[in-house]
């Protein structure tokens, strides 16, 4: 599924990304991303003479388990980023730059993990119980989570929280999806924008089942860029889904993407909303 994301804030927004403005956007979360590759041993600490601003040495605990169970993932100080990128050759980066850079990739980290966790709570405990929940759409799905929820009376999210095993960017292989979307915006411009990801990622995530074993899942992430808001702030689109390793991959999108056309193209909605004035007329 698709999420939008304006920091600080993050929706989720079921659409196709938007045109991407038509300067190029480099790919900082390809060079180096705080999950990704980031060597336990760099300083924290001013290394070079050139830098030209101080940087803050702090770190940020994340909210994204590790598959380890050493608590959580930390995200790295600017002044850690700035040594590792210069340490892998990037050294055209602005000093001044690193701290909104740090910024972005953990505000990009923060709403894939989410969307993965939206993912896990729909599916985690099989393909049955995931097409009851998406059975009545997306808006609806929350509502389902929180029924099940009260009649457990422990959360989903308790009951079956994943795991950030590992992380791999890989900014040069385009997702099949990706390609598709590209060819189908050359081959129908009028209808499809010419906006291609980014940026892709593939992040392992161990999913505990409910028998208590648990198993490994990829999920693909395509990165998108849109218009910036007016007030300046930059908009990115993140397209998270299970990658299609098997057929548990492709049912669980399936289910998910075609209960909720399913539900709009057969009057779903419009049946909720006459039930509900019935429910307030008879009350």
């Amino acid at each position: 599924m698709h999420e939008k994301g304006t920091a600080p804030a993050v929706n989720t927004q079921n659409e196709t990304p938007q045109a991407r403005p038509s300067e190029p956007t480099p790919s900082y979360v390809s060079k180096l991303n705080p999950l990704n590759y980031m060597p336990t041993h760099i300083s924290n600490q001013r290394e070079y003479d050139h830098q030209s601003v101080s940087l803050p040495l702090e770190r940020e605990e994340s909210t994204i388990p590790r598959g380890d169970g050493q608590g959580m993932w930390d995200y790295p100080s600017p002044q850690q980023m700035y040594n590792a990128m210069l340490r892998k050759g990037y050294t055209d980066t602005p000093a001044e730059h690193v701290e909104a850079m740090v910024a972005v990739h953990n505000f990009l980290n923060e709403g894939a993990w989410e969307e993965i966790k939206g993912w896990e709570a729909r599916f985690a405990s099989g393909i049955t119980d995931g097409y009851r929940r998406c059975s009545m759409g997306e808006e609806n799905t929350p509502r389902q989570l929180a029924i099940e929820a009260l009649k457990s009376r422990k959360p989903i999210a308790e009951q079956a929280e994943p795991t950030l095993i590992r992380f791999q960017g890989r900014p040069n292989e385009p997702t099949p999806k990706a390609r598709m979307l590209g060819f189908m915006a050359w081959l129908y411009p009028s209808a499809f924008a010419n906006n291609p990801p980014f940026d892709r990622h593939d992040w392992f995530v161990q999913r505990n089942l409910p028998n208590g074993q648990t198993k490994q899942v990829r999920y693909v992430i395509d990165y998108y860029s849109g218009p910036p808001e007016p007030t300046g702030e930059p908009v990115f689109y993140l397209d998270v889904r299970p990658a299609i390793d098997g057929p548990t991959g492709a049912a669980e999108r399936m289910v998910r993407w075609g209960t909720d056309v399913w539900w709009r193209a057969s009057g779903g909605v419009v049946r909720e909303e006459i039930a509900r004035e019935k429910a307030r007329t008879t009350s």
